[in-house]
């Protein structure tokens, strides 16, 4: 593949390999943002991949009290999935488990205007063994459900749509230390400037990237062993450069496919601004997998 040059970094001419999954998002609302962000991380932990994890999940951004339904903090969260049926699943579980056992939560539906709801709310209202109430409050149809504390409210319904899963790029570096500041700084930057997307791995990097299948065992997914630096000297076809080091992968999902292709090309640009950095690439599996493309080209040149 060829070679683009981008601000003295060498960008591959080649694209990211995207899929559509299900997609929710879901407003937690606390009495502060201590809680409001604790029940957000708890919510979405054990949800890196579906490779390997029930779900895609992670924190979308902090919300300012005057922007929620009940005027307190709040943290948007979104939570993916392959089928709808299991999205639910996810949500109930999540919800039910993280939010609702947290001090002072209240969860709403932050998807307006979706053809597709789940009945999330309506499900989870049987844990108020008959003493729960279904209420209108904010403008909303909620379930009030008594808990020690007082009453955790939940919206009976949340919206869901299609979204965008795997769009990602590889920040490949001399050393860990630049390819930590540049993975950092971009993760800083797509979650400063970009709305709509999840950063799904912890702390938004990834440094086991991985490929379909295995060349010697039954799994669904093995490490990547092309771009593995301390295997260039041992298989013939590595795609790892000289002067690499180490690589650390982005990915990125989003509700839709422009702001998904915006936060790629945010992360791009923060990356290639730190010393140390070699090269950017991506990962695709030559169209078989996802049949959604993102060209590196097309995002350094718009």
């Amino acid at each position: 593949m060829g070679l683009l040059n981008y601000r003295g970094v060498e960008i591959e001419d080649t694209f990211a390999e995207m899929f559509e999954m299900w997609a929710s998002r879901v407003l937690i609302t606390a009495e502060n943002e201590k809680w409001a962000l604790t029940a957000a991380e708890v919510a979405t932990g054990f949800a890196s991949s579906i490779i390997g994890s029930p779900a895609e999940a992670g924190i979308e951004r902090l919300v300012l009290a005057s922007e929620t339904p009940d005027g307190r903090a709040g943290a948007l969260i979104q939570i993916y999935h392959r089928t709808r049926s299991e999205l639910k699943r996810q949500m109930i579980a999540r919800i039910g488990q993280c939010v609702m056992t947290c001090p002072t939560t209240a969860a709403f539906n932050a998807l307006e205007g979706t053809a597709r709801k789940l009945k999330v709310g309506r499900s989870l209202r049987f844990f108020g063994d008959g003493f729960q109430k279904f209420d209108e409050m904010y403008g909303r149809k909620v379930w009030r459900i008594p808990v020690m504390e007082g009453e955790f409210i939940v919206e009976s319904s949340f919206g869901i749509k299609r979204g965008v899963a795997g769009g990602n790029f590889f920040i490949m570096a001399k050393d860990l230390k630049s390819g930590l500041a540049a993975a950092e700084l971009a993760v800083e930057t797509i979650r400063k400037n970009v709305r709509e997307v999840i950063l799904p791995f912890p702390g938004g990097i990834c440094r086991s990237g991985s490929k379909v299948g295995s060349l010697k065992y039954k799994l669904p997914a093995s490490t990547n062993h092309l771009y593995c630096p301390k295997l260039r000297g041992v298989v013939s076809d590595s795609q790892v450069p000289e002067g690499v080091n180490t690589i650390y992968e982005i990915v990125i999902n989003g509700l839709s496919l422009e702001s998904v292709k915006m936060a790629m090309a945010e992360g791009i640009k923060a990356a290639v601004k730190v010393p140390g950095v070699v090269r950017i690439s991506a990962g695709n599996y030559g169209g078989r997998i996802g049949p959604i493309k993102v060209y590196l080209r097309e995002l350094i040149e718009g």
